[in-house]
């Protein structure tokens, strides 16, 4: 027990004291004893492992993908959110693109396919692409511009939410342009945004920029439009009337 322990394998400890305590446990031979252990020991492991990656990845929803709602005037497609919840499109390093009004959870279908990319071993990072923007800005004064790129390009999955919330100036356009070619062959992009992907080129400054960005980014895209009313709406309405009901 006590080289198990120095061995930095708690769950196998813990597995082998409360399989100890079982009567019934004599009656189990010895690979599938140690089968039990070395089963413990994974799980503990690959929990630890995904409690990591969702804590660095900063999605602000714990968002599942089992827990879409998929009522009929979102206009949302089983097969295709089936489909993309496998994650090959990552593998492949293909983007994804979501689009539609103001909370019609494009946000959280975001993080849900985080979450899923997450579970299969995949490292994801979450930015509003506002927060990014100005993040890239402050790191051009202290140096440590090329250092935070490179670490973007670590990802596997960059989600960039809000996504054309106001004109994208030329000095932002470089900046989303260095972001985009930087992870070109190293990983998937997820954006999700309230302007339609045909009127995305308006929100550029710089029409040059505009075509090496988007196409960059649309061309290599699935793209999902979300309609419905507002899901905040919704809940809030589900939550009065529960309220009433009470």
């Amino acid at each position: 027990m006590d080289k198990l322990a120095h061995l930095k394998l708690p769950a196998t400890v813990e597995s082998y004291r409360r399989l100890s305590d079982n009567p019934e446990i004599s009656a189990l031979c010895f690979d599938d004893i140690f089968g039990m252990l070395v089963d413990a020991e994974w799980t503990s492991r690959q929990n630890k492992r995904l409690r990591r990656l969702l804590a660095q990845s900063g999605m602000p929803q714990n968002a599942c993908v089992e827990d879409i709602d998929y009522r009929q005037d979102r206009g949302l497609d089983r097969n295709m959110i089936a489909t993309l919840s496998e994650c090959n499109w990552i593998a492949n390093r293909r983007n994804l693109i979501m689009t539609g009004a103001t909370g019609t959870g494009k946000t959280y279908l975001a993080c849900a396919f985080g979450n899923m990319a997450c579970r299969l071993n995949y490292t994801v990072r979450y930015y509003r692409l506002p927060r990014l923007l100005t993040d890239l800005s402050i790191s051009k004064l202290d140096g440590s511009y090329n250092r935070y790129l490179n670490n973007l390009n670590k990802y596997h999955l960059l989600i960039l939410d809000d996504w054309g919330l106001a004109e994208i100036s030329a000095s932002d356009s470089r900046d989303i342009l260095e972001v985009i070619e930087g992870r070109a062959n190293t990983g998937s992009t997820i954006l999700t945004a309230q302007i339609p992907v045909q009127n995305w080129y308006q929100l550029f400054a710089d029409p040059t920029l505009a075509d090496a960005c988007l196409d960059r980014l649309v061309h290599n895209a699935y793209t999902m439009e979300i309609e419905g009313p507002s899901m905040r709406k919704v809940m809030a309405e589900k939550e009065t009337t529960g309220q009433k009901d009470e």
